[in-house]
């Protein structure tokens, strides 16, 4: 190449300026939310330090993200420790999470939720009600999971408040417990989707059919069909903002070996995170929660860590693309 001719080029990439998407990365706000609400277990679930020990402020700076804070850990305050009850300790938690989630909001973030198991949902949802300046918002939920979690009490059973979180932010059960995490006002069900659907049990499939919720299959995950986009882009028309949440039970079983209520023939993490990412390419999509990832001793050989950061890629490089 002629010299002159070079160092033209070198001085232009030298004074041009940076496209926003290379000198800013997206901006992402991480947030820990170990209490599950579970009888018979540790109170404090180890998943979320589990995906936070992968080097995640590392990774998340590879993927093209920028944390706006240090990776924040959701604690009962003093006061609130005294109190007693799994569920009732567990609402408590949700809305400090609530409470952390609203201090880091600001435009153009995406929020990370490591979440103990779907019962966390509650507090995000919570979290989401408000813009940086206080107003309210509507907030969408996209779902994905391998059961429901649409059971009420008289439906259930297992009698597992995990299998009722959906139910619960729709103002179906358990008034008092989703007033405690914050979210005052139900989700409508017009604002609900689900997705990888595939164990319900019988009354719980009943309450499917009543409600004709909005959903896609396995299939469409996959292949991210015109069913997928229209179903999404439905649901993204009707709010201001988009949660998606997943249950790492929605996977394929041989990507969450530990995890004890793993269902047949579900997506795999890549075809997930890529669902995932068409999903974060709408600006409305602004948060996203892992839940039930098995950790340290139930990971033995890291394949759910490894889908969990699998599925975290997808957003950040959804959102990239905006």
């Amino acid at each position: 190449m002629n010299i002159r001719i070079r160092s033209l080029l070198v001085a232009l990439a030298i004074c041009l300026p940076l496209t926003e998407a290379t000198a800013d990365g997206v901006k992402v706000d991480v947030i820990k939310n170990p209490y599950g609400g579970s009888r018979n277990v540790p109170e404090l679930s180890t998943n979320p330090d589990y995906i936070h020990a992968a080097g995640l402020e590392r990774l998340i700076g590879e993927w093209g993200g920028e944390l706006i804070r240090p990776v924040q850990d959701i604690r009962l305050r003093p006061e609130q420790e005294r109190q007693y009850g799994e569920w009732n300790r567990m609402a408590l938690a949700n809305s400090n999470f609530a409470d952390v989630v609203r201090e880091g909001l600001q435009d153009d973030l995406i929020t990370i939720g490591l979440e103990a198991n779907c019962n966390g949902l509650l507090g995000m949802l919570a979290g989401l009600k408000y813009d940086s300046d206080g107003n309210a918002r509507r907030v969408g939920l996209v779902f994905y999971d391998s059961h429901g979690d649409f059971n009420t009490p008289e439906t259930t059973l297992s009698g597992m408040l995990g299998g009722m979180p959906v139910a619960v932010a729709a103002g179906h059960a358990l008034h008092n417990l989703r007033k405690t995490t914050g979210l005052t006002e139900p989700l409508p069900m017009g604002h609900i989707m689900w997705g990888g659907v595939r164990d319900l049990d019988p009354l719980e499939a009943d309450r499917f059919r009543e409600y004709e919720v909005r959903q896609v299959s396995v299939q469409d995950i996959r292949d991210i069909n015109d069913n997928f986009r229209r179903q999404f882009q439905a649901l993204a028309d009707e709010v201001d903002v988009v949660y998606v949440h997943v249950d790492m039970d929605v996977l394929e079983p041989d990507e969450v070996p530990g995890h004890g209520l793993a269902v047949p023939d579900g997506p795999s993490s890549k075809a997930l995170g890529a669902a995932i990412g068409v999903m974060f390419e709408n600006p409305k999509t602004v948060a996203l929660g892992i839940a039930s990832t098995p950790s340290f001793n139930a990971d033995p050989d890291g394949r759910s860590r490894h889908a969990a950061l699998n599925l975290i890629e997808g957003a950040l490089k959804g959102a990239q693309s905006r």
